[in-house]
């Protein structure tokens, strides 16, 4: 997975390419109160060139986080509500008649953009859910017979709401595999939802500027993609990703009952990636067990399919990682 890579100037390379990420979190606090997990999450998925699935209540600061995120790194940002009435042509555009040209017009859509909040993606059909996670996975979009790249970095931050059911389209598991980390955001604590109060009461925010350019966060993304993983790690990974297929090989017998399809390869993938910036975030060079494990319930929840028993029973998918955790040997 990794090539020979000298770890003492990749640690000297990491050090001073780093900065950044103290002044983004700096920034990030000023307008967003607690929620230290969210915004460590947004730049795991940002260093590694992936999507985040958050769900949470009304009113966390998800969509103030990756706005933020977008002003701090000097990027265009689009936000798309969906609604149950929305059309592909509404997220990725279409081609208008130019009466004066006598020809088809390009209208390109709000997901050409660097940072797109697709808001409370599971009131969209699938027909539109599966517009917006095509330019995901493919990085391009094609109108009438022109395919058009997406600029870089290009993160995609979906939001869904847990609690409504009525009139919402569920994201399939298939699609909701494309998203990097699915990461569900809970309340803030007694101390900071005062703080909120008064932030909120003082009036105007503080003012954020940029502090960050596009082209150095890609040049951090290739500097990730370097990150050394050893053949043990890999190991471990493609361990914790084989027990949520093969239970009863791993002394995880319970479980067997429980899990009613595995993670797919994708999700083996994803681990190494996110436990790359997960590294790059504590300033090493290399991964190590514990970058995994602090990534793998993100990484694993929404790639795991429990059964019937396991939902009557009131067994979530966080709770089979943590299991599969406890029981796979570390390296």
């Amino acid at each position: 997975m990794s090539e020979p890579v000298n770890i003492r100037e990749l640690n000297d390379l990491i050090a001073s390419r780093s900065n950044f990420l103290s002044m983004i979190r700096t920034g990030m606090q000023r307008r967003i109160v607690g929620q230290k997990h969210l915004i460590d999450s947004l730049l795991i998925a940002l260093l590694a060139n992936g999507h985040v699935l958050l769900e949470g209540v009304p009113g966390l600061a998800k969509t103030l986080a990756i706005k933020t995120l977008a002003t701090l790194v000097d990027a265009k940002y689009n936000r798309i509500q969906f609604t149950p009435d929305l059309l592909p042509a509404d997220v990725i555009g279409t081609l208008i008649y130019s009466i004066k040209r006598e020809t088809f017009e390009v209208k390109k859509g709000p997901v050409f953009a660097n940072f797109v909040l697709a808001d409370e993606i599971n009131r969209a059909p699938a027909k539109v859910q599966s517009a917006l996670l095509e330019a995901m996975q493919e990085r391009q979009v094609t109108i009438g017979e022109e395919t058009f790249p997406l600029d870089r970095p290009f993160l995609v931050m979906a939001t869904q709401n847990p609690i409504e059911q009525e009139g919402t389209y569920p994201l399939p598991e298939a699609q909701t595999d494309r998203f990097l980390l699915k990461v569900v955001i809970g309340y803030p604590t007694r101390e900071e939802e005062k703080e909120i109060i008064r932030q909120n009461i003082a009036g105007a925010a503080d003012e954020i500027s940029a502090v960050v350019s596009k082209s150095e966060i890609l040049e951090v993304q290739k500097i990730v993609e370097k990150i050394y993983i050893d053949e043990k790690i890999e190991n471990y990974i493609v361990d914790i990703v084989f027990a949520t297929r093969e239970p009863q090989k791993y002394g995880l017998n319970d479980l067997e009952d429980l899990i009613d399809y595995g993670a797919s390869p994708r999700a083996s993938i994803s681990l190494a990636k996110a436990s790359r910036a997960y590294a790059f975030l504590q300033g090493r060079g290399y991964v190590i067990p514990e970058d995994v494990r602090a990534v793998c319930h993100d990484v694993m929840r929404h790639r795991i399919g429990l059964t019937y028993e396991a939902e009557a029973n009131n067994i979530a998918a966080d709770e089979v990682i943590t299991d599969i955790l406890d029981k796979v040997k570390v390296p």
